[in-house]
Protein backbone atom coordinates (compact mmCIF):
# COMPACT_ATOMS: atom_id res chain seq x y z
CA UNK A 1 0.00 0.00 0.00
CA UNK A 2 1.07 3.36 -0.90
CA UNK A 3 3.06 5.21 2.00
CA UNK A 4 4.69 8.59 2.13
CA UNK A 5 7.27 9.17 5.08
CA UNK A 6 8.13 12.69 6.50
CA UNK A 7 11.44 13.32 8.19
CA UNK A 8 13.61 16.46 9.25
CA UNK A 9 11.48 18.71 11.01
CA UNK A 10 12.42 20.67 13.93
CA UNK A 11 13.03 23.66 16.57
CA UNK A 12 15.20 26.02 14.30
CA UNK A 13 16.21 30.00 14.76
CA UNK A 14 14.97 32.36 12.57
CA UNK A 15 17.31 32.60 9.92
CA UNK A 16 18.19 28.91 10.33
CA UNK A 17 17.92 26.19 7.40
CA UNK A 18 15.90 22.49 7.56
CA UNK A 19 15.99 20.09 4.81
CA UNK A 20 12.75 17.71 4.75
CA UNK A 21 12.74 14.28 3.24
CA UNK A 22 9.89 12.41 2.43
CA UNK A 23 9.93 8.44 1.46
CA UNK A 24 7.67 7.27 -0.46
CA UNK A 25 6.75 3.40 -1.06
CA UNK A 26 3.81 1.30 -2.61
CA UNK A 27 3.18 2.64 -6.07
CA UNK A 28 4.93 4.34 -8.73
CA UNK A 29 6.98 7.08 -7.14
CA UNK A 30 8.36 8.92 -10.40
CA UNK A 31 5.24 8.76 -12.32
CA UNK A 32 3.80 11.10 -9.74
CA UNK A 33 3.90 14.91 -9.18
CA UNK A 34 5.28 15.44 -5.93
CA UNK A 35 4.94 18.81 -3.42
CA UNK A 36 4.56 19.93 -0.15
CA UNK A 37 2.45 21.55 1.86
CA UNK A 38 2.18 23.14 5.26
CA UNK A 39 -0.64 24.01 7.83
CA UNK A 40 -0.33 26.15 10.86
CA UNK A 41 -2.31 26.35 13.64
CA UNK A 42 -5.67 27.69 13.36
CA UNK A 43 -5.34 28.72 9.34
CA UNK A 44 -5.52 26.27 6.50
CA UNK A 45 -3.40 23.29 4.70
CA UNK A 46 -1.46 25.78 2.02
CA UNK A 47 0.96 24.40 -1.22
CA UNK A 48 4.45 25.65 -0.49
CA UNK A 49 6.17 23.84 -3.39
CA UNK A 50 5.65 21.43 -6.43
CA UNK A 51 7.95 19.21 -8.72
CA UNK A 52 6.72 17.65 -11.57
CA UNK A 53 7.38 13.87 -11.86
CA UNK A 54 10.61 13.75 -13.93
CA UNK A 55 11.45 16.83 -11.48
CA UNK A 56 11.49 19.52 -14.98
CA UNK A 57 9.06 21.71 -13.51
CA UNK A 58 8.76 23.60 -10.09
CA UNK A 59 6.38 26.13 -8.38
CA UNK A 60 6.66 28.01 -5.41
CA UNK A 61 4.68 29.62 -2.83
CA UNK A 62 4.86 33.34 -3.16
CA UNK A 63 5.82 33.60 0.39
CA UNK A 64 8.91 31.01 0.14
CA UNK A 65 9.94 31.54 -3.17
CA UNK A 66 13.70 31.95 -3.41
CA UNK A 67 14.44 31.15 0.10
CA UNK A 68 13.29 27.09 -0.51
CA UNK A 69 13.53 24.53 -2.80
CA UNK A 70 11.76 21.60 -3.98
CA UNK A 71 13.98 18.19 -5.39
CA UNK A 72 13.33 14.82 -5.80
CA UNK A 73 15.74 11.62 -6.46
CA UNK A 74 13.55 9.29 -8.53
CA UNK A 75 16.29 6.17 -7.87
CA UNK A 76 15.35 6.54 -4.29
CA UNK A 77 11.86 6.99 -4.01
CA UNK A 78 12.53 10.42 -1.90
CA UNK A 79 11.57 13.62 -2.21
CA UNK A 80 13.03 17.09 -0.47
CA UNK A 81 12.10 20.30 0.48
CA UNK A 82 15.59 22.73 1.25
CA UNK A 83 14.31 25.58 3.01
CA UNK A 84 16.80 28.50 3.83
CA UNK A 85 16.34 32.09 5.39
CA UNK A 86 13.72 30.49 7.90
CA UNK A 87 10.80 33.25 9.61
CA UNK A 88 8.89 32.58 12.77
CA UNK A 89 5.94 32.49 9.77
CA UNK A 90 7.29 29.32 8.58
CA UNK A 91 6.55 27.27 11.64
CA UNK A 92 3.51 24.46 10.68
CA UNK A 93 3.21 21.12 10.15
CA UNK A 94 4.42 19.92 6.68
CA UNK A 95 3.08 17.59 4.72
CA UNK A 96 4.10 15.63 1.70
CA UNK A 97 1.84 14.74 -1.28
CA UNK A 98 1.70 12.36 -4.31
CA UNK A 99 -0.64 13.17 -6.82
CA UNK A 100 -1.74 11.53 -10.26
CA UNK A 101 -4.68 9.33 -10.54
CA UNK A 102 -5.44 9.68 -6.72
CA UNK A 103 -3.50 11.24 -4.20
CA UNK A 104 -1.44 10.27 -1.00
CA UNK A 105 -0.23 12.50 2.12
CA UNK A 106 2.13 11.72 4.70
CA UNK A 107 1.50 11.96 8.49
CA UNK A 108 3.43 15.57 8.60
CA UNK A 109 6.42 16.65 10.27
CA UNK A 110 6.54 19.91 12.91
CA UNK A 111 8.93 22.90 11.62
CA UNK A 112 9.52 25.37 14.26
CA UNK A 113 11.01 28.60 13.60
CA UNK A 114 11.85 30.24 17.11
CA UNK A 115 14.75 32.18 19.03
Amino acid sequence: QAQLVESGGGLVQPGGSLTLSCAASGFAFSSYAMSWHRQAPGKERELVAAISSIGGRTNYAASVKGRFTISRDNAKNTVYLQMNSLKPEDTAVYYCNAIRFQAYWGQGTQVTVSS
